[in-house]
Parts: structure tokens; C-alpha cells; sequence
């Protein structure tokens, strides 16, 4: 008899979780100083469109530190981190929506990765080998 072994990641979803990890930590610190010192983050008087800066950053620092766990996941090959890394990447991009008016750049560079993050989760995931069963 032979057992299907679980999913195991690919080298996308390797590259996936480096792509998570690095978003994640960016998101921290962005909303790290969005908190500590909201002044930090504006740009010429212009600020997040959808909420003040001190809320944004506390959304993004929960938010990257969630995104950098789910990386961990990913390298060691959890099943849970696939789903836990779509959905926070998801947030994520929806997330970046509020701050596109202060940091178009950073907003579609963030925006961009968590689309690599998500397509290589939901498309490069390959069933594990099949095995023996002793």
C-alpha cells in the first residue's frame, strides 16, 4: 500500500517565504515608526488615506510580525504557514491601499511582492511523493 506524503513547499515556496519575510520585516519597521513617531512617516503634509498614522502602524507592525511568522512556517514546511501566508499577504495589499497617497513607490513595491507571494503559494504547491507504508 502507498500513502500520499503531505505537501511539501517548492523552491516557489521557498522563495515565497523569503519574499514574506522580507515584506513582513519592512512592514514592522514602517509601522514601528509610524508609531513611536508619527512625523517620522509623513511626506510633504501628506499622510495615509484611510486611517491616522499612529492606527496604520499598529495595523502594519501586527501585521508584519504575523507575515515574518508564516515565513517561518513556510521554511520548515508547515501546511498551516501556506494558508496563514495568502490570507496576510491579501491584508497586506489591501493594507497598503491607506498609504499609496505618502509612499506610492513603497506601496506598489509591497503590493507587487505580496501578488509574487500569493501566486506562488496558490499555483507552485506540489503534492508530496507517493511512499510506502511499512
Amino acid at each position: 500500500m502507498t500513502m500520499r506524503a503531505p505537501a511539501q513547499p517548492s523552491g516557489w515556496a521557498a522563495f515565497a517565504g523569503v519574499v514574506l519575510f522580507i515584506a513582513g520585516w519592512l512592514n514592522f519597521f514602517y509601522g514601528l515608526a509610524a508609531v513611536l513617531n508619527d512625523q517620522v512617516v509623513t511626506v510633504q503634509g501628506r499622510g495615509v488615506a484611510i486611517w491616522n498614522f499612529t492606527a496604520w502602524g499598529w495595523i502594519h507592525l501586527i501585521l508584519g510580525v504575523v507575515m515574518v511568522l508564516a515565513a517561518g512556517g513556510l521554511f520548515t514546511g508547515q501546511t498551516w504557514a501556506r494558508g496563514a501566508a495568502v490570507v496576510f499577504a491579501t491584508l497586506n495589499a489591501i493594507g497598503q491601499i491607506g498609504l499609496i497617497t505618502a509612499f506610492p513607490l513603497f506601496s506598489i513595491l509591497l503590493i507587487v511582492l505580496d501578488v509574487l507571494v500569493i501566486y506562488n503559494l496558490t499555483v507552485a504547491w506540489e503534492p508530496g511523493a507517493p511512499q510506502a507504508v511499512p
